[in-house]
């Protein structure tokens, strides 16, 4: 939500021609690189996967907090066999039927070296790892299989995937999405042509009539180390399409696989690098952005990155915060 006054709504303070800041947070609001939030359905508590640390959950009792750390999902590490099945990235966590579903990324920094694994909970504190999903890749691949995100279309189940290399690529699931759908093939629905195709974290939600795609794009991590070209550090944009598997575009017709992409929020005032976003309805506040983010006031470290939330507002027919 743009504002030429400073003002408050809903607990956000937004600043002078500029984007909101993030809603208050308490508790452990750091260590929240990679979020996923969701709202347990039997005591309406709110629970947040990140990654590191075989995946951190943190719960609370309200959105803003106060956030409390709980344990790692997936304390033993990940089933496959791959570099960093102890360390975990990119959770996303849905609920489709009685059972929730955790997918993770199984990769290491650059490397293409990767798979995407699931774990499933009935409780969203227990949770049984069931490893590889059948999306992975490797040196020479079109993709990286990193940052999971699965959709239900209204008639399928679709995993949103990729980073770099050739991008944002979906496929069919099965149902229950364990495992992809017998024959079906990978297509990309994001790509950067220009420079290092910096471009990952995919999240499709719906609104009204159209899938939006949100994704992040530019340098997210290491910041304290390499600090980017002022503009270049993490982002976050999107595309939309009637269709939740392809056909993205962004608000001036660009196609988003060829570079396309509204800029839904980046840095402004002590908010840096915003990124590894999700959209999620919350039954107060209505659509809510969440993402990690540095505060500038704290520190540029990955493990000092920080929960961010803000209200989005669709009515334009485009996502503004």
């Amino acid at each position: 939500m743009k504002s030429s006054v400073v003002t408050s709504l809903m607990g956000l303070a937004a600043t002078v021609y500029g984007y909101a800041n993030p809603m208050s947070c308490s508790g452990v609001c750091g260590n929240a690189h990679d979020p996923s939030l969701i709202r347990r359905d039997s005591d309406g508590r709110y629970y947040r996967f990140s990654t590191g640390g075989k995946i951190a959950i943190h719960s609370a009792p309200r959105i803003t907090g106060p956030w409390t750390y709980l344990r790692a999902a997936i304390p033993a590490g990940s089933k496959i066999n791959l570099a960093g099945k102890d360390d975990l990235w990119a959770p996303d966590v849905s609920k489709f039927g009685d059972t929730y579903y955790l997918f993770y990324s199984v990769s290491t920094f650059g490397s293409q070296n990767s798979a995407i694994g699931v774990a499933t909970s009935t409780n969203l504190d227990t949770w049984t790892d069931h490893g590889a999903t059948g999306v992975s890749s490797k040196a020479g691949s079109a993709y990286n299989a990193i940052d999971p995100a699965v959709y239900y279309d209204g008639s399928n189940l679709v995993m949103s995937f990729g980073s770099f290399w050739g991008d944002i690529y979906s496929v069919k699931m099965n149902n229950p999405p364990l495992t992809v759908a017998s024959g079906a093939s990978s297509t990309r629905i994001a790509y950067k042509p220009s420079g290092t195709h910096a471009q990952e974290g995919a999240f499709i939600a719906k609104n009204g009539n159209y899938h939006y795609l949100f994704f992040s794009v530019g340098q997210c991590c290491g910041f304290d180390t390499s600090k980017p070209a002022a503009g270049q550090e993490y982002k976050i944009q999107v595309c939309r399409s009637t269709s939740a598997t392809g056909g993205f575009v962004d608000k001036a017709g660009v196609s988003c696989t060829n570079g396309g992409g509204t800029t839904v929020l980046e840095s402004h005032d002590w908010v840096y690098g915003p990124g590894g976003q999700g959209v999620f309805y919350d039954p107060s506040l209505g659509p809510v952005l969440y993402y990690h983010y540095v505060d500038t006031r704290i520190g540029y470290q990955d493990a000092q990155k920080q929960f961010g939330i803000n209200k989005i507002d669709f009515s334009s027919g485009w996502p503004v915060v």
